[in-house]
């Protein structure tokens, strides 16, 4: 046995808290308790089980309990959200709110969107069928709800953006985040996506924070929508940064479409590894080859 390995080890101790005085930025001591990013996965695997009734449970829904199921099943996700909502402010303190203030902010923010998945999931039916109707390789709408990791990304992206426009802090970004660990798709909560939007296949789609995406608007794997810079760092925080796709856009794999003035006019085609830096007027086809729009108005032969 080595009888430095004591000593050595004492040394490494020594070393870490006096780097934890150092970076304290990268150091949680002395400080209230944290948001667990586990219980916010059970709280995602929860609230899919309520937006799709009967999809994700391990045993047989019967209609004449589901009065039952769904008010024990809320019951537990407004417990643990609002739990968890204390302590995103604890940690972080955005507001400099005293505990009290704390609290009935959480609940009310929980509260607000706990009564806001009606309209939800009356969105997620649109991404169903956008999905469906997209698609030849579905054949069924279960198999979209059971397998597709586009809707999967889609549907913890519009939860989450809930809490975003409730101004919850951290929350919304560990949801989201979760979802990109789990489909290979980056959804910033902070995007507005309209009805029927369908991502086929997904990996490694990129969507900004200030993106803006219209209507019946179709995106295939490897899809970036973000800024052109961020070398303006948190001078940059507030201002649209990413781009505006406009409805009934399709966007082939590999595209590239940058910049918060970019507008992708509607019923545009942006083709595979386009790479677009200023807007496209609207029934535009862009070709790989095009560094701006190529002007050929004639989609028709697109697919």
């Amino acid at each position: 046995m080595d009888n430095r390995k004591p000593e050595q080890l004492k040394g490494i101790v020594d070393a870490l808290v006096e780097n934890y005085d150092t970076h304290r930025v990268t150091s949680k001591i002395d400080c209230m308790t944290q948001p667990s990013r586990e219980v916010i996965r059970d709280i995602i695997e929860d609230l899919r089980k309520l937006v799709f009734p009967g999809f994700f449970e391990q045993k047989h829904l019967k209609s004449d309990m589901i009065t039952y199921y769904v008010g024990d099943l809320l019951e537990g996700i407004s417990y643990n959200l609002n739990k968890q909502i204390v302590k995103a402010y604890r940690s972080c303190n955005c507001d400099g709110q005293e505990e009290e203030q704390i609290k009935e902010t959480a609940n009310e923010q929980c509260m607000a969107f706990l009564s806001r998945l009606p309209a939800i999931r009356d969105v997620l039916f649109t991404d169903v069928e956008a999905a469906y109707d997209g698609d030849p390789a579905a054949y069924s709408k279960d198999e979209i709800i059971y397998s597709y990791p586009g809707l999967q990304a889609i549907t913890v992206y519009r939860l989450a953006h809930e809490l975003f426009l409730l101004n919850v802090p951290v929350i919304p970004r560990m949801m989201t985040e979760y979802a990109h660990s789990k489909t290979g798709i980056d959804i910033h909560p902070g995007a507005t996506i309209g009805k029927y939007f369908f991502i086929d296949h997904g990996t490694g789609i990129v969507i900004g924070e200030t993106t803006i995406i219209g209507e019946h608007v179709k995106v295939y794997q490897g899809v970036t929508l973000g800024g052109l810079s961020t070398s303006g760092g948190q001078a940059l925080k507030g201002i649209k940064r990413h781009p505006t796709i406009e409805d009934n856009v399709t966007i082939y794999s590999g595209a590239s479409i940058l910049g918060g003035d970019t507008v992708i006019g509607t019923g545009s085609m942006i083709g595979g590894n386009a790479f677009v830096t200023r807007s496209v007027p609207p029934n535009t086809r862009v070709a790989a080859r095009a560094v701006g729009a190529d002007q050929d108005k004639n989609i028709s032969d697109v697919r």
